[in-house]
């Protein structure tokens, strides 16, 4: 029996042990998942403290922008549409035998000029070859005594003089080209210009590219020039808007608002730049007339880039928070004026003195300045 009792006793005291030492363990644990929760609360508060401030200091930040200077001039603009063609007869005439038959007479030489009713060949069988309207002897196929079939060429005269030039005018710019409208007549290869007007237009249209086009004919007096012939490119100018002498300035000069409107800067008397309103007339796509808002000589000012100035743990962190900032090259010559005025009817005064594209309005008129606000 005391056996049994003493046995009894030590397993009561063993169970107790292996209850004090399981508790232990889990205690151990309990206070392992605590101590990670808090180390895991610590890193999240921390970032999100860090973010917070690169916020708030990106808020707080300034930025530095950049002007680019435009200076308004005095000049002539317009606009127009260019067509292209090239350059075709109007008269020429290849003359061919009636019959069988033998030239008996060759009146003319290659090259010649004849007037309309001007003998040009006779044959055997009684036909009489005669110009039907001033022109050139172009060609002579034949030569005197040769025997000839019915249908064979015999000679070809060409009106150099007066030739045309066909044109297609598409959907979007047929209600802008009328019958009678004048019109400029290009044919670079040969350094010629020939002003004229449209004869006609063909309202037949036909389709390319689900385009409908019209046929436009010039017709083109070429009297006294030399070296134009038929097949050479020609550009058919139609003007439209022109302004002369009045307030231009390069169109990447102006910004546009939200409404549409454009607007330049100003500097005002304090150094800081104003936002000002303009109206705006004939553009040729390059330069623009200013009617309002702006005055011959005046320089307005555009905005080039505006950088950011980040500072503390902003400008630390910022690369974690944000992307990367390029800050582009400052040495940049996009605002020089000088050149050519690319418009076919107006001229365009001398703007090669014009300053860098970097200079800062109200500094001390280097280049590569500028202005922070």
């Amino acid at each position: 029996m005391t056996d049994i009792l003493e046995n009894r006793t030590a397993e009561t005291e063993a169970l107790k042990a292996a209850e004090k030492t399981e508790g232990k363990k889990k205690k151990r644990s309990r206070k392992k998942k605590t101590l990670k929760r808090l180390f895991w609360l610590v890193i999240i508060l921390l970032v999100l403290g860090v973010a917070l401030w690169s916020v708030i200091s990106k808020l707080q930040a300034e930025y530095r922008v950049t002007y680019d200077p435009y200076t308004a001039t005095t000049g002539s603009i317009s606009n127009s549409l260019s067509f292209t063609g090239s350059m075709q007869l109007v008269n020429s005439a290849s003359y061919t035998a009636s019959s069988d038959a033998k030239i008996r007479e060759i009146y003319v030489a290659e090259g010649d000029s004849v007037k309309d009713g001007d003998k040009l060949i006779r044959l055997s069988n009684g036909q009489l070859v005669e110009a039907e309207f001033d022109g050139i002897v172009n060609t002579i196929d034949v030569e005197k005594g040769d025997e000839v079939k019915a249908g064979e060429s015999l000679i070809t005269v060409a009106d150099f003089d007066h030739m045309k030039v066909s044109v297609r005018i598409g959907e979007s710019n047929i209600s802008e080209v009328t019958a009678g409208q004048n019109c400029r007549v290009t044919v670079s290869s040969a350094g010629a210009t020939f002003d004229t007007v449209i004869d006609k237009i063909d309202y037949v249209s036909y389709t390319g590219n689900n385009v409908a086009y019209y046929t436009g004919t010039v017709l083109v007096d070429t009297t006294g020039t030399e070296n134009i012939w038929p097949g050479m490119q020609a550009t058919v100018t139609v003007p439209q808007e022109e302004a002369q002498n009045v307030t231009v300035l390069k169109m990447e000069a102006l910004s546009t608002a939200r409404d549409n409107t454009a607007y330049v800067y100003k500097e005002n008397e304090d150094g800081e730049m104003e936002q000002v309103a303009v109206t705006v007339g004939v553009s040729n796509g390059n330069y623009v007339e200013i009617r309002e808002g702006v005055a011959a000589g005046e320089t307005v000012y555009k905005i080039a880039e505006k950088e950011e100035e980040l500072t503390g743990l902003a400008g630390l962190f910022s690369g974690m928070f944000s992307s990367t900032q390029v800050n582009r090259n400052t040495n940049r010559n996009r605002n020089n004026q000088g050149g050519s005025w690319n418009s076919e009817f107006g001229g365009m005064p001398d703007m090669g003195n014009a300053p860098g594209r970097d200079y800062a309005p109200g500094g001390n008129g280097s280049n590569g300045g500028s202005r922070g606000n």
